[in-house]
């Protein structure tokens, strides 16, 4: 229901549009290879007092997008003297806007307090489902090279500190992230007879933590 095409069913519905032809019409985008799926699953019975309740839904879903649209025009407000800050923390992979004003607002931007990087990785444990997510970067290859070994939770964990190790270098040097790409570690020559070693030396890391980018 909140995409564009769900959206429109929807209040054709509340509207009092009951024929599956016209509203399986009313798909956008990619939804439209659907038609005929969506004919059938807009076959049914739908009375005024369903309509009354999807239309009480659909204000208040509208209420919440108004107050959430106010309270991120504020942030945006208050975000404005660490905007050059969040936006260093923003060229990270998997790190978005509203993330990079999240970690802002929990580390703040003055690294002084946190003499190296591995103490700010070891203050707080972050996971990094986003990056892992992302397509040829080397944060991703990270993950998916440690969740073989270690599990996807262990592997999120590394490269949740990757990622604040990252935010500690950016923000202390006033710089923005340059990616080392996915083949990072295939350019490296890093085989499978290193592996081991690599492994228990990341295992060690998550375990004992207050250490450096991996």
């Amino acid at each position: 229901m909140l995409g564009v095409s769900g959206r429109a069913m929807l209040g054709a519905l509340v509207a009092g549009e009951r024929d599956p032809e016209v509203l399986a019409e009313l798909a956008k985008g990619r939804l439209r290879k659907k038609i005929p799926e969506l004919r059938e699953a807009l076959r049914g019975r739908f009375k005024d007092h369903h309509a009354l309740l999807i239309r009480l839904i659909l204000d208040h879903t509208a209420y919440l997008e108004a107050a959430i649209e106010q309270l991120d025009n504020q942030v945006d407000e208050v975000m404005i003297p660490f905007a050059e800050a969040r936006d260093h923390l923003d060229s990270i992979t998997g790190v978005g806007k509203r993330a990079a004003e999240c970690v802002i607002a929990e580390i703040g931007v003055d690294m002084t307090q946190f003499p190296t990087a591995g103490h700010l990785a070891s203050w707080a444990g972050k996971c990094a489902w986003a990056a892992a997510r992302s397509r040829n970067t080397y944060l991703s290859a990270q993950f998916w090279r440690l969740a073989k070994r270690l599990g996807k939770k262990r592997a999120a964990i590394a490269v949740g500190h990757s990622i604040l190790v990252i935010a500690w270098h950016l923000l202390t040097n006033d710089c923005d992230y340059d990616d080392l790409g996915g083949d990072y570690f295939a350019r490296r020559g890093d085989t499978a007879r290193h592996l081991p070693a690599r492994i228990g030396r990341v295992r060690n890391q998550i375990l004992e933590g207050g250490v450096d980018a991996l």
